[in-house]
């Protein structure tokens, strides 16, 4: 793919910046969509599925951090954070709920061209060489190199042991692990029998990802077998 068919979404409430943004952008060869406000901007992604979107902060309508949570719902294209902000917690807060890089205003439009160019070059990489980095299914998502855990855009504080049962359940959908097939995963190990461990477990999972615990979307029980995680999401 050449970068003449990469699409990139530009979100600003800035229509100055917009502009220069876009010259450049298109000057490099870039197509490029815009967005003044974060609703149309998750459409955007929704309904073009841009390859990177360069995302500001401060939003009229709501806060770039809120935006980028809801975009990672739906793509897990780069995402390049523009502030007036320069704050190190600002730019942790960024980073850690989604954002792939941060650059400050007033910024040079040639550096933020070579970062756009620099994701877009591993973006196709990855794609050449996919990897099992990240897990989106419905509305969870899986950071599997930092083993952090998102539902309906909330992190989720999982345990150690919560966080290997709900990855070996979600990367095998529709698989039926028994107890003692769960516990070897994940405490290697030889199971004992002592099915307690794993119930206890898989009922605090449950509480944490599911709307309602007592009536699991997500990971079944099959009654005097085991668990298993719902190969197609129910409505409702």
């Amino acid at each position: 793919m050449s970068k003449y068919d990469h699409i990139i979404l530009v979100v600003d409430d800035d229509w100055d910046i917009i502009q220069i943004i876009s010259m450049y952008l298109k000057k490099e060869g870039y197509k490029v969509i815009t967005a003044d406000h974060g609703k149309k901007a998750i459409q955007l992604v929704i309904d073009i599925d841009p390859h990177l979107i360069i995302l500001d902060r401060l939003l009229p309508d709501t806060d770039g951090i809120e935006v980028c949570k809801s975009i990672r719902r739906y793509s897990l294209n780069p995402i390049i954070f523009l502030t007036c902000k320069d704050e190190d917690c600002e730019k942790i807060m960024g980073l850690n709920t989604g954002g792939d890089d941060y650059i400050t205003k007033p910024f040079n439009p040639n550096e933020l061209v070579a970062r756009v160019n620099a994701h877009l070059r591993r973006y196709n990489y990855n794609k050449k060489h996919p990897t099992t980095d990240f897990i989106a299914y419905d509305n969870i998502f899986i950071n599997l190199k930092n083993h952090k855990v998102w539902v309906d855009n909330t992190y989720i504080n999982l345990s150690a042991k919560e966080y290997k049962i709900l990855t070996l359940l979600i990367k095998n959908p529709g698989k039926l692990f028994t107890m003692s097939e769960i516990y070897e995963n994940v405490w290697k190990d030889i199971s004992l029998g002592d099915n307690s461990t794993i119930m206890v477990h898989i009922s605090n999972i449950r509480k944490k990802i599911e709307k309602d615990p007592s009536n699991p979307k997500y990971i079944t029980t099959v009654r005097g077998q085991g668990y298993m995680f719902n190969n197609v999401p129910q409505e409702g």
